[in-house]
Parts: C-alpha cells; structure tokens; sequence
C-alpha cells in the first residue's frame, strides 16, 4: 500500500513538473497566406524560422500554418520562383506573404572595392546582403596555400567551421531533418553536381558555404545548404 502510495505522490509530482515547463515556454500558432506578384497562391513555398528552413510548406491554397516559440524573432517563406520575404514576427499571429511587394534581396552585380562578394551560384552579392550565414574561401588569396590541399573537401573542412564530409557529401552543422543529417546541394560554376571529385583546389577561384536561408534560393535542394564552387576557368 505505501509503494502504491509512494508511486502516486511521484507520479504527480512528474505531472506538474512536465505541466509547468510546458507552462514556462509555452508555444504560439502563426498563420498565414503567401501570393505572387499577381495575388495568385504560392505553392509549396518553404517556411523559414529565425532565418533556418522548416519542414512546414504552403498548400494548394498557399497557406501555411506554424508553431513555433514566443521567443522567435522572424518568420519568412522561400520560393524557388519568387525568392525569399521575410519578415519581423513582434508578436503577431497572423502573417500574410505578397511577392507583389517585393523586398527579396536583390543582386548587386557592382560590388564595391574592399567588399567581400557572395557567390550564391545564381549570382554575386553582398556579404551585408546575404540573407543567411555564409563562409566563403578566397581560392585567389596568395597568402592561403590551397594548392597544397589534397582536395575540395579537405579546403572546405580545413577553413570553415561546422562542416564535416562524410564520404563524397558535405554535411553543415545544424542541417537536419527528421530522419537526420541532411547533405548540402554541391554546386560547380552554377551546375549541380554530385561530387566534388577531380576537382584540384588550384583551380578554384571561391567557395562559397550558404546555411539556412541563404541556401533557400534553391529551394527544397538547399533545404541542407549548399557549397558553391567557382573555378577560375570560368572567368578566364
């Protein structure tokens, strides 16, 4: 009789522990409609949350519906035919999507001198423009000696953080889903590609690391990311 007694008393004891964490970090509900420049439905447009691609996408009707914590900061929807929106959350519930009005970020082919540019493999950038955390290598900085690597993979996981490669794919830190890793999209002057192999680091101009939303221009594909390779033979 006491051991049932004993069991109860922790049984409930668990029970409003569990009740009350759930009461400290309670969840909100985020709805919405995303349409294109012509106020017609975007369909199957990713959901990004603080800037990280989710599993959540628009229907038919091209709404979308998310939880999500009440200490998110921005919400935004990625479309391979529209581009990316984003906006501020500040506590609403209720967040509607118009390409219509368009604040994707736009490229800047003019990149002054001294400014890094970002190449997301559709076009160049500005570092400060990119959307998301990017790393990029230099593979013309004569002070690097990236000839000296024996491959791609081994410059891309000597020089940035929170990269691994796991046979022939590049995982980047963070890039998950329900069944776990997910490998990044391998891009080689604008192609994807499979690999990285045959590829002499000597022969590359720049590597560029997009995580997050700044991989969302290609759509479900950098869902993990993406490694955009430039070879210096493409701008000879």
């Amino acid at each position: 009789m006491k051991v049932k007694a004993l069991f109860l008393i922790l049984f409930c004891v668990l029970t409003i522990g569990t009740i009350t964490a759930q009461k400290k970090n309670p969840k909100i509900i985020i709805t919405g409609t995303v349409t294109d420049d012509s106020q017609r439905p975007v369909i199957n447009a990713i959901v990004m949350i603080d800037g990280q691609n989710t599993s959540s996408m628009t229907d038919a009707n091209g709404n979308y519906k998310i939880k999500v914590k009440q200490t998110t900061k921005t919400i935004g929807v990625v479309s391979f035919a529209n581009g990316i929106k984003e906006e501020a959350v500040d506590g609403r519930t209720v967040i509607d999507f118009s390409y219509a009005t368009s604040t994707n970020q736009q490229s800047d082919q003019t990149i002054p001198p001294g400014e890094t540019g970002v190449n997301t493999g559709y076009d160049v950038q500005k570092r400060n423009d990119a959307t998301g955390p990017v790393k990029t290598i230099d593979g013309t900085d004569k002070g690097k000696r990236y000839a000296t690597y024996s491959s791609v993979y081994e410059m891309i996981t000597r020089e940035v953080g929170g990269v691994r490669v796991n046979g022939t794919q590049v995982i980047i830190q963070g890039a998950k889903d329900f069944f776990g890793d997910v490998a990044a999209l391998l891009i080689v002057d604008g192609v994807p590609v499979s690999d990285f192999t045959g590829i002499s680091p000597a022969t590359v101009e720049s590597i560029s690391v997009l995580k997050g939303s700044s991989a969302a221009i290609y759509g479900t594909r950098g869902y993990g990311g993406a490694v955009v390779v430039t070879t210096k033979k493409q701008n000879q």
